[in-house]
């Protein structure tokens, strides 16, 4: 059974802005996450993956920290949102990486868990002078 596009509305600004649900789930009270963590992989993290799987790993490489706002992400609407912000990761300062996945997860560095993960158009190359980013309303994230 497929879920109600207002509850799909509902979860993303839940998990990506915060936002309670009336009578059903709020955020955490005591000690909430105030971001989510844009990770660059060069392979699928897969399914059961954590951000570690296939992560970057160019020189400089950091994971990229987006608040859980409406400055962070705009309001969901159609079972669809994206970033409100550009989301602009450190330069590359050596190595490479052949980036072709972004995900969405929980933590800043280490196994955090994978809450969205999507392939790029295209490959795209990170080598030194690089700055992977994203422009405004360029990461969409659908619950349907």
């Amino acid at each position: 059974m497929p879920k109600a596009t207002n509850f799909c509305d509902d979860f993303l600004d839940l998990i990506l802005r915060g936002t309670a649900i009336a009578d059903l789930a709020e955020n955490d009270t005591s000690s909430p996450n105030t971001n989510v963590y844009l990770s660059l992989h060069v392979g699928t993290p897969g399914i059961g993956g954590s951000q570690l799987t296939n992560e970057a790993n160019y020189t400089s490489y950091a994971r990229l920290a987006v608040n859980r706002t409406g400055t962070g992400w705009g309001a969901a609407s159609g079972g669809a949102t994206s970033n409100s912000a550009l989301a602009q990761f450190i330069e590359c300062t050596g190595g490479s990486s052949a980036v072709d996945y972004v995900a969405i997860g929980t933590d800043s560095s280490g196994a955090g868990r994978v809450l969205w993960a999507g392939a790029l158009s295209a490959t795209r190359t990170i080598s030194s002078g690089i700055q992977p980013q994203f422009a405004i309303a360029a990461l969409t994230v659908t619950e349907a």
